[in-house]
């Protein structure tokens, strides 16, 4: 009794700490009609949105396979799926500018991370946090859909999609949370976005403007004067760096729409392929075992002499031997099935092209990756702020090139 009593008590803690370490709610998705503004909402209450380009973990070869898909198709998607989810954001009409970024920033004062935990056109699984300005977390969640052939079609690209569901789920869940707060907490959020970026830029002008608890939440401990001039520069900055963001989201949207044709052709036919190759696989497993069940019949058989006996058992062995070769064969379909899904993927990739941007009569190409291309464009804002507030420019360095702008 003492021993049932201990493997109860382990098993109950077990499940206790295993639950407490599940921090993302998971939440299967159905058909969800997206949640739209009643009226229009005044300008001192919309917040401004950024989606930080969703978390692309190196997926393994092997690991890609299995899921069916493709290492190029999940680094292209972790573009394409939040661009589409800003799409949404913007039909919802609950938001002030709803931009893809790709990193971390203190200019919005809202940020979406999310991450691929699943995605091969018929199943589509996302972990999504939503934190603000403040650092409060709004949700953490993972929404999951599975796909049929009749969310194919009637599709449109920046409107619709096979998975419009989850978009319009965090959308929602966005949305619900927001009409909790009050005009004052959206106004506090809005304000302590801006003081973050001060502090980003003039720590020591600004740094006593805030103030974090032990839990990492952030809240006023005082406000500027409202014609600060140093925080109208400031705000100035964070301007261009919107400006150089909306020049990133023209990037993306060209990318997005390129990719649209190409990503619905590939995933409603990977979606029949995962089909095919279950059931390809069912059938081969079935007739493997039904083959393996006819040739242990034959052998523990006893022929005797009776030759029909015998003409049976050579029958059985000769009907499981086949049986088992067919589902080998299946298997190798199945196989030939994977290799097609790999070569459509290879079409998809994503480059970065440089993106060139002018201040003061110069313009600086920006080279690299996005997130390359970013930081490096916050180390020129940090320079262009210097240069407003009475020190000297210094001269580009290896983060961008400089050329004189064509009269």
């Amino acid at each position: 009794m003492k021993m049932v009593v201990r493997c109860f008590s382990i098993n109950l803690i077990c499940l206790i700490i295993l639950s407490g370490c599940a921090t993302y709610q998971a939440q299967k998705v159905g058909p969800t009609p997206i949640i739209q503004a009643d009226d229009e909402i005044l300008e001192a209450q919309l917040m401004d949105v950024g989606i930080i380009v969703f978390n692309s973990a190196e997926l393994t070869e092997e690991k890609a396979k299995k899921e069916g898909t493709h290492p190029d198709i999940r680094k292209a998607e972790s573009h394409f799926i939040p661009y589409h989810l800003k799409n949404t954001l913007h039909q919802s009409s609950q938001w002030g500018a709803v931009r893809v970024v790709p990193a971390e920033t203190n200019s919005v004062d809202l940020l979406v991370k999310g991450e691929i935990l699943e995605s091969n056109g018929e199943h589509l699984s996302l972990k999504i946090e939503v934190v603000d300005a403040t650092g409060k977390s709004w949700l953490k969640k993972s929404y999951k859909e599975k796909a049929s052939a009749a969310l194919y079609s009637g599709n449109s690209a920046g409107e619709k999609d096979a998975y419009q569901d989850i978009y319009n789920t965090i959308a929602n869940d966005m949305a619900k949370y927001k009409a909790q707060l009050s005009p004052d907490e959206i106004e506090k959020i809005r304000s302590i976005s801006k003081l973050k970026f001060a502090q980003d830029f003039a720590p020591d002008a600004f740094g006593e403007y805030l103030k974090k608890d032990k839990k990492g939440m952030i809240t006023i401990n005082r406000l500027p004067a409202n014609e600060d001039p140093m925080m109208g520069r400031l705000l100035k900055i964070r301007e261009r760096e919107y400006m150089y963001v909306d020049t990133l989201n023209e990037y993306y949207d060209v990318f997005y729409n390129e990719m649209w044709s190409s990503y619905e052709n590939w995933r409603t036919l990977n979606l029949t392929e995962q089909q095919a190759i279950k059931k390809i696989k069912r059938e081969a497993a079935i007739r493997q075992i039904v083959g393996a069940l006819l040739l242990a019949g034959a052998i523990v058989m006893d022929s005797g002499n009776s030759s029909s006996v015998r003409a049976l058992q050579i029958g059985m062995v000769v009907i499981g031997g086949q049986v088992i070769i067919d589902g080998f064969n299946i298997s190798k379909e199945a196989e030939i099935h994977s290799a097609a899904i790999q070569e459509l993927s290879e079409s998809f990739g994503n480059e970065m092209k440089p993106v060139v941007m002018e201040f003061q009569g110069k313009k600086y190409e920006l080279t690299g990756s996005a997130e390359e291309q970013f930081k490096r464009w916050r180390e020129l804002l940090h320079k262009i702020y210097k240069a407003e507030t009475g020190f000297d420019l210094d001269s580009p360095t290896e983060s961008a090139t400089e050329s004189k702008t064509n009269p």
